[in-house]
Order: C-alpha cells, then structure tokens, then sequence
C-alpha cells in the first residue's frame, strides 16, 4: 500500500509513522523546506493532566503510552517522563486541586496532591512560597524543535519513506492523487491532508467550511537555568482553561478570586518545560479573534515573568527567543480533532488545537485503525 500525506508537522508525521510501521510505503509531501508551524511553537508537553475526561482522556493516555515507545526507538525526540507540578497559593485553590485529586480517574492521570515540602523535594528548584501543589506523574516532554527531524530520519531509514519539502499541494487529482506547485502528480491508496492551520486554499476547496478555527499564542524561551528543572510547572490559571478541573470548587474560585487582568485579557496560564540545554519554554496567550495582530505584546511576557520568578524564588534566567504562532482547533473543543473523508481513499485531518503535541500518536493511530491500513 501506498500513502500520499500531506504536511509534515507532528500530526501528519506521526501519520507517516504508523503507515511506515505497518510495512506501507509513504510520500511525504510538506510546502515548506521543514514545518514551521505549531507542531516546532509549543511545550513539547505530553499534557495528561488537564484534558477532559473520556475520550480526550483516553487518547492522551494512550499517545503519551505511544510517544514513550517511540521514544525509546528514537532518542531524539528527547521523551522524558517527568511529570508536571502546579502550586497552588490559597485555600480557594487548593480546593480544585484536591477536587482533581479526588476525581475517577484522578489514578489514571498520576494525580496527587503535595505539601509543599513534597513538592519542593520533586522539584527542588521551587524555592518560592506556595502552600502545596499538584502533581501529574503521567505528564511528560519531548523537543518539539527536534522531534519532527528526529522521526524523519528513522523513517528515511526504513527505506519505504520519501519526504519532498518546498512543494505545496494545488489540487486534487482524481481520487487518490494531487497534484503539487511543480506540476508533479502522487498518487497511491490513501491520500491524508494534515495541513495544521492551513485552512483556506486546497482544505476549502475539497472540504468546504469546516467546524475548525485557528488560534494564535505567543510564548518564550530562555537562557539555560542553571539548575535542573525537574518536572513541568503550571499555575492555578490552567485550572481555569483545562476541562479535567471544572467543578463547583473552581466555580468559587472564579466567583471568589478575580484573575490578573492581563491573564484574563490575552486568556493565559502558565505552562513551562525545561529544555535539554536547560533553556525554559514559557507560555502562554490565546487568541480567537480574527484578524491575528502581527506583532507580539509585552505585558503578557511581563506577567509570566512575575509568575515564574514567585515560584522560582529567584529572577528569571535572560529571555533568548519570542515567538508567535497559530494552530487549528475544533470549534466544538470537546472534540479530540476533525476528521473527514472528502473523497474515496482521501481524508483530512486537523483541529487538534493544543492537543496536537500530546496527542498525535494516537490521532494517527486512529485514523489508520478506522482506514484499515
């Protein structure tokens, strides 16, 4: 068998994975010279902890069981199964925490709530004031700069994978070919779109108006710590965003304790990932609204700047790099991601929003599950 995918972010090279892994043949087509786009802009967070439970819950779990196999066969992708804490500071959030920690699947997630002294010993680079913290175990990282290059060598070395960058794909061909921006035609058994936030163009033409939307972020990135950071952090914001921690005790939190005006301006929390050279990845914003400004905003890095220095107890390391980007993600955001056939042998898969890091090894396994590969 014979597979046409189309972009070459974390989604659609996790579909080349799995094709490649069940003896098919893939030609991986990508309009940049490498993707640039979400799939390099995130956490590289394998984020268990907060997703809503079902479905969503599921298909972490099992794509964080995958990104560990898949790791292990490819130590670039830098898979490190660190866990996650968020401190909390007073008694309104403490109580969704041990909301969370009192849930069904709390077990499922790795959740537990810590004094701070046990949190302190977990992540000893926690040196500010917070009254205890939950933990995550099943959280974990990868490089999301590397990874996407990491797992294309290990597929070019399969010798059943062909990977053509700078080429954009115009138009469908047929059932089960297109055509690219240089006139060349691929065809095979199964085509699979996996454009990211490229929703216009080609995906509207063979798609139409999907029930997806894109949503722009900005973060950031230091200059190495100096000491390990030994789990990711969130703050008590994340329990506002994430669905794993509605409850009635995050309804008294918002109705008891107003968020910073700028968080809830730009809808923020704090997420951060040590990076294997010890650089911080800290983020972020969202936006909905259309147009996207062009440009970034300072008092949101001002803000994560506070937050991270209380937690940290010290000043935050210089910041190396900022950046914006954009994903795709479905309108209904109980919906793990979209995916529709729009011509035989031919599917487009996209919307994961910010799932797609954590969960694209299971999104890829489903589709070629459900297209019988």
């Amino acid at each position: 068998m014979k597979v046409i995918v189309v972009g070459a972010g974390v989604v659609g090279t996790m579909h080349a994975w799995h094709a490649v892994e069940r003896g098919h043949e893939v030609v991986h087509i990508e309009r940049e010279a490498e993707a640039r786009g979400a799939s390099l802009r995130n956490f590289g967070q394998i984020w268990v902890s907060g997703r809503a439970g079902g479905e969503e819950l599921d298909t972490a779990l099992r794509a964080r069981e995958l990104w560990e196999g898949i790791g292990a066969r490819v130590p670039g992708l830098g898979f490190r199964a660190i866990g996650s804490l968020t401190p909390v500071r007073n008694d309104l959030e403490r109580a969704v925490a041990e909301a969370a920690a009192a849930r069904p699947d709390a077990a499922a997630r790795g959740y537990e709530l810590l004094t701070a002294d046990e949190a302190r010993a977990v992540n000893p680079a926690l040196r500010g004031e917070f009254e205890a913290a939950l933990w995550c175990e099943r959280d974990a990282a990868v490089e999301p700069r590397t990874a996407q290059l990491a797992l294309r060598e290990a597929l070019l070395a399969t010798g059943r994978y062909t990977f053509l960058p700078d080429r954009e794909v115009r138009e469908v061909v047929g059932e089960r070919a297109v055509r690219d921006d240089r006139g060349e035609v691929h065809g095979g058994d199964a085509v699979v779109l996996c454009t990211g936030a490229w929703l216009s163009g080609l995906v509207r033409e063979v798609a139409g108006e999907i029930p997806v939307r894109r949503v722009r972020l900005q973060m950031m990135q230091t200059d190495p710590l100096g000491e390990p950071l030994t789990t990711s952090v969130a703050d008590a914001d994340s329990f506002r965003y994430y669905p794993a921690y509605a409850s009635g005790a995050l309804d008294a939190l918002n109705a008891g304790q107003a968020q910073d005006p700028t968080a809830a301006a730009h809808r923020m929390q704090l997420l951060m990932v040590q990076r294997l050279d010890g650089g911080l990845t800290i983020g972020d914003t969202h936006e909905y609204e259309h147009p996207f400004a062009f440009d970034t905003l300072e008092d949101p890095y001002e803000h994560l700047t506070r937050v991270v220095e209380s937690f940290l107890g010290r000043p935050l390391p210089k910041v190396r790099r900022r950046w914006a980007g954009v994903y795709a993600q479905c309108v209904d955001t109980t919906r793990v991601v979209h995916r529709q056939k729009v011509r035989d042998g031919m599917w487009l898969v996209t919307g994961p929003g910010g799932r797609g890091m954590t969960c694209s090894p299971a999104i890829a396994e489903t589709t070629a599950n459900e297209l019988g590969w």
